[in-house]
């Protein structure tokens, strides 16, 4: 998919787009000033009090624990260059870790900040990203709008980036075809100028595209679960029981969410 010299520069530019949403959000709770004591109670005792926090909540799980990216994830490791399997493997736990922890607190960093800014100031009405651009200003200042607004920017350039390489990958992994460059790159912005040209509400839509990647992540999953718990495939590098417990639990948390949200939207 990607020579030496490819890779390596886009893990970097990832990684930096990343690690600059994650700087902006440590940058906009400082702004913001959230509660630190209801803000630990929260992250220990989460709740889901009705099916709209339910739905947001199955949202923020598929945009942390994005599924076509597990995709991506095991062809970067097959295009690991000069490298044992046990570094590979050492290395992609690494970066798969900082990676996860870096979503994780971005996303309660937004749900934080957003409860301080807007909650808290009586403002319970901002729901748009482009209302909740214009209504940070005068809350909590000029710069902290515009560190929302460049956050979106690496965001949304990271998420592009990332989805078109991972439509690449299952492209050719599971129905062994391959198109150009210029024609995979306009499938995957299509829909977005799609949504705009019809003047679709742009972030019912995104937290509509995050709730069904909820829905893929045991898809994904449950696969590597079994791929890797199976001698055969994996031979010494198999997980161990624990590990396969783990993940057959999460599964079925993930699965549960989804069976609820169901019942709740039907």
């Amino acid at each position: 998919m990607l020579n030496k010299k490819e890779q390596k520069p886009l893990d970097m530019t990832i990684g930096g787009l990343l690690l600059l949403v994650a700087i902006v959000y440590v940058a906009e709770l400082l702004f913001a000033h959230p509660s630190g004591a209801q803000l630990t109670a929260g992250i220990l005792v989460p709740t889901l009090n009705n099916s709209h926090q339910n739905y947001l909540a199955a949202g923020i799980l598929g945009a942390t624990v994005i599924p076509h990216v597990i995709y991506l994830h095991s062809a970067l490791f097959k295009n690991t260059y000069n490298q044992t399997v046990d570094k590979r493997l050492r290395s992609t736990k690494f970066d798969v870790s900082i990676a996860m922890v870096i979503a994780g607190f971005v996303n309660i960093a937004i749900v934080a900040m957003a409860a301080a800014a807007f909650h808290a100031s009586g403002n319970q009405h901002v729901a748009e990203i482009e209302t909740a651009y214009r209504t940070l200003e005068p809350l909590v200042g000029k710069a902290a709008s515009i560190l929302f607004g460049v956050s979106l920017i690496a965001s949304g350039l990271s998420s592009t980036v990332v989805g078109t390489m991972a439509g690449q990958v299952v492209m050719q992994g599971f129905v062994r075809m391959t198109i150009p460059m210029w024609l995979r790159r306009s499938i995957t912005m299509a829909p977005s100028f799609f949504v705009i040209g019809l003047g679709i509400n742009t972030t019912q839509i995104l937290v509509m595209s995050q709730v069904t990647l909820s829905f893929g992540i045991a898809l994904a999953i449950i696969p590597l679960v079994l791929f890797t718990a199976s001698s055969d495939i994996m031979g010494r590098h198999t997980n161990s029981k624990t590990v396969t417990t783990a993940g057959s639990v999460i599964i079925g948390l993930v699965l549960l969410l989804n069976a609820y949200l169901l019942t709740t939207l039907i």
